[in-house]
């Protein structure tokens, strides 16, 4: 098994047993017996060095076992999303990099989707026949009497 794979097995196992109560527990533990032991230490700056020095070195290791089960994770929802689109009849399949875009090309598509959603919910409202309600609706929710939220540019 190469590097890679080994610490892929690793980042699981480890984010399974970090993310779970008993290593919470131990957590605390670890603590609470540090706090303790501080009279006993007269509440040197040694004694806080050893807290100080271990939550840093753990803390410094953790975010490289979260970020890679975190990309691991959004790595797995795209392709299972990628398949979804790829499936689906009329889904537009240009749609299945759009992590590979840019800021602009992402937000031009976001507006051409909000623009499509207002427009069916325009069409199910006159379907309805309750335009007005649906004004009333949008106003309290926060939105203008377009249907669209303020944007967050």
């Amino acid at each position: 098994m190469s590097l890679h794979g080994k610490f892929t097995v690793f980042a699981k196992a480890a984010s399974r047993w970090t993310g779970n109560a008993t290593a919470f527990g131990l957590a605390v533990l670890v603590v609470v017996a540090w706090l303790v032991s501080g009279p006993m230490f007269g509440f040197s700056d040694t004694w806080q060095l050893v807290i100080n020095t271990g939550t840093t070195i753990i803390t410094f290791l953790m975010v490289f076992l979260i970020q890679n089960t975190q990309n691991r994770d959004t790595e797995a929802m795209q392709i299972k999303l990628d398949e979804l689109i790829r499936a689906t009849r009329m889904a537009e399949n240009t749609l299945l990099d759009l992590e590979e875009l840019d800021q602009i090309e992402l937000d031009r598509l976001r507006d051409r989707y909000e623009e499509l959603a207002r427009q069916a919910r325009q069409h199910a409202d006159s379907r309805r026949g309750d335009a007005g309600a649906r004004k009333s609706t949008l106003a309290k929710a926060g939105h203008a009497e377009d249907g669209k939220r303020p944007t967050r540019r």
